[in-house]
């Protein structure tokens, strides 16, 4: 896994520059965005880091004067000196050629409200993740277009045998981002995230907010990992490590921030009534998510239960990198009303019409596993484009009117 892989957000970000005067890339830090901006940057755009600690204290002091004399640049990590994007609204709108600028930043700077306010309109963000499975094996990265399209083509079966079971378990485990994946060995990619972990907390946490407590950081990010895939309780969470309510809901906020988890919001539509109202909790890198739990292949060979939630970390990730892509918008929700009645992922486009997710770590399916899919089929009517079971198999197998079990790697084999 060494080698450097084309990533599939790079037409986008081609075509948006080719329209708009400033493009934000980001995403969390060693996804892979220094890389990607560096291919675009060629011989007419500048490229800078604030990395770089005198380019750093340049930006903080004077940003006008450094900004003034880029004609078309590339700024890495621009969350490190917030000041420069006020700089770079009056340059733009002086000259509002597209593609003048690509900033990159390792932590979500639309959070701020001087960014929303200083771009609005002169900005396009699109946000890269770590490697997705489709990346890695080289396909077209259409599973959601076609999906949503109703083109529902079965994978060969033989393909589907190399990505079952333990190599199964094998790439969850693994993750996503590039440098982890550099090492062959468990314990090595291990050391990576330990050290990844560190300095994002050591460094770029403190950059971007005031943290008083922050020797409670690794705790309440190691018990958000253990609580993946299940609604977000924040004031119990807060008494487990030992913070307030307040507090605690900052710090997640700021996880958040640094793209290391999204709260997954429910879906719903106005008739519905009995829908849990409470968002979910979704790690954003599987490999991250095992790291922080103790999650390896002898644990999952002893207990397979326990491969559940990174299994599902897996595809909230896959679905998101397949959605940045996407030729339409979509965005994705989970549905778990009153009876418990529930369904890990709904994925929704523009238009209102959704598609359900089942992620399941078994071999086998039953038709009680469509019972989360069938409630949503009756609740969504005429926007009901199916319901897919993902399992760890090889066979797609009709399960009904717009209802399919399909093997897990059809995400990145189709």
């Amino acid at each position: 896994m060494a080698a450097n892989y084309p990533r599939h957000l790079l037409p986008r970000l081609t075509e948006a520059l080719s329209d708009t005067p400033v493009v934000l890339l980001n995403g969390p830090r060693q996804a892979g965005k220094t890389t990607l901006a560096k291919q675009l940057a060629g011989t007419h755009r500048r490229y800078l880091t604030l990395d770089d600690a005198n380019l750093l204290l340049s930006a903080r002091e004077d940003p006008t004067g450094l900004v003034r004399n880029l004609d078309c640049a590339v700024i890495d990590e621009v969350q490190r000196a917030p000041g420069l994007l006020l700089a770079i609204k009056q340059v733009v709108d002086a000259d509002r050629r597209p593609g003048r600028f690509l900033l990159t930043g390792s932590a979500n700077v639309m959070t701020l409200p001087l960014v929303a306010d200083s771009l609005a309109g002169r900005m396009e963000t699109l946000t890269l993740l770590p490697l997705a499975a489709t990346e890695i094996a080289s396909t077209s990265g259409r599973w959601l277009d076609r999906m949503f399209a109703d083109d529902h083509l079965a994978i060969d079966s033989s393909a589907a045998r190399d990505d079952v079971g333990d190599k199964l378990v094998q790439r969850v485990l693994a993750g996503g981002f590039p440098e982890a994946l550099r090492r062959e060995l468990p314990r090595r990619r291990s050391a990576w995230l330990r050290a990844y972990l560190d300095a994002l907390i050591q460094r770029d946490i403190r950059e971007i907010a005031s943290i008083e407590k922050i020797e409670h950081l690794p705790r309440l990010l190691k018990a958000l990992a253990l609580m993946s895939g299940d609604l977000c309780n924040v004031a119990q969470l807060a008494g487990h490590v030992g913070l307030d309510h307040k507090t605690a809901g900052k710090y997640v906020a700021v996880f958040e921030q640094m793209f290391l988890l999204n709260r997954v919001e429910p879906w719903a539509i106005n008739r519905l009534s009995r829908v849990v109202k409470s968002p979910k909790v979704q790690m954003l890198d599987s490999g991250l998510l095992a790291h922080l739990v103790g999650l390896n292949e002898d644990v999952v060979r002893r207990d397979r239960r326990q491969f559940g939630p990174a299994l599902e970390c897996f595809v909230y990730a896959e679905l998101l990198k397949l959605a940045s892509w996407a030729a339409s918008e979509f965005a994705i929700y989970y549905y778990r009303d009153k009876d418990q009645v529930e369904v890990d992922f709904v994925v929704e486009d523009a238009r209102g019409s959704v598609l359900g997710v089942e992620v399941k770590s078994a071999a086998t399916i039953s038709r009680s596993d469509f019972t989360g899919l069938l409630k949503l089929g009756k609740l969504a009517g005429d926007k009901f484009v199916g319901g897919v079971v993902l399992y760890d198999g090889t066979d797609t197998v009709p399960m009904g009117a717009k209802l399919w079990a399909m093997p897990l790697c059809s995400l990145w084999l189709v």
